[in-house]
């Protein structure tokens, strides 16, 4: 059996998640003692024991919450009566910190133009996993832009055949006009992606999404975009744009204000 430390060179190699779930105080009789682990993973696996019986059931709950909200907990049990709700009864008192691990933040970038390019130096240098996806191949390849992690040369609609796009995938749309969005967009929407953002002016959006109800396409799913994409910083440059549509990106997944540091 591989140990945890194994398990956890392979989350980051394969950018995936798990819970790590550490004793980190026990007082009196406890089942663990302080350094035990237990590496939870989403799917209801885990590797290693902090204790086994109703505590240990416990921590796992706790740790499947913490994969779905990504924060850490700090968890405190008293092992002495059951019938007051104790998870055991040994006598002593155990702490356990559990830690969310999630993978890097993925970034796809659809749409291999001038935009696209920029956002995807932009997003490397951030410390984003970057994808970059375009029907068109002769765009799509480390020789067009050398600095992304994978390369889908593919239409959008089958975007979500080829990649799995989680609660930390965050999708940027650079694509060429209405009549690729309102094709691709539908699979998209339906996805559990934290961000999407589509290019283009209020007017383009606009006939896109008379375009998508047309499909049938519910106008929840369709409010999940931001469109036009990015914060309005007047860019025009393919390089300010970029930054305007990452300053979005930074704002959803760092829960931030977007207001001036100033006041």
């Amino acid at each position: 059996m591989k140990s945890i430390y194994q398990a956890l060179s392979e989350l980051e190699i394969n950018n995936e998640s798990a819970a790590l779930c550490t004793v980190t105080k026990s007082q009196g009789s406890t089942p663990r003692h302080v350094g035990s682990k237990m590496l939870v993973y989403p799917d209801g696996k885990f590797i290693g024991t902090i204790g086994g019986g109703d505590m240990e059931h416990r921590v796992l709950d706790e740790a499947w919450m913490a994969l779905s909200d990504g924060k850490p907990r700090a968890l405190t049990y008293t092992l002495v009566e059951p019938k007051r709700g104790d998870p055991g009864v040994c006598g002593g008192t155990v702490e356990v910190f559990v830690e969310p691990i999630l993978p890097k933040p993925t970034l796809v970038v659809i749409g291999a133009g001038h935009v696209g390019k920029a956002v995807v130096h932009l997003a490397k240098w951030l410390g984003f996993r970057v994808v970059v996806s375009d029907d068109r191949a002769e765009f799509c390849n480390p020789q067009a832009i050398p600095e992304a992690d994978a390369y889908l040369p593919l239409e959008m609609g089958k975007l979500t055949e080829h990649l799995k796009v989680t609660k930390q995938t965050y999708l940027v749309i650079a694509s060429r006009g209405v009549a690729l969005d309102a094709a691709g967009l539908p699979s998209l929407l339906e996805s559990k992606a934290a961000y999407i953002g589509v290019i283009g002016s209020k007017k383009r959006w606009t006939t896109t999404v008379k375009v998508l109800k047309g499909k049938g396409v519910a106008a929840e799913l369709i409010a999940k975009v931001r469109s036009p994409i990015g914060l309005e910083l007047e860019a025009e440059t393919p390089e300010e744009i970029a930054i305007s549509i990452l300053a979005e990106v930074l704002l959803i997944k760092n829960q931030g204000t977007g207001l001036p540091m100033s006041g």
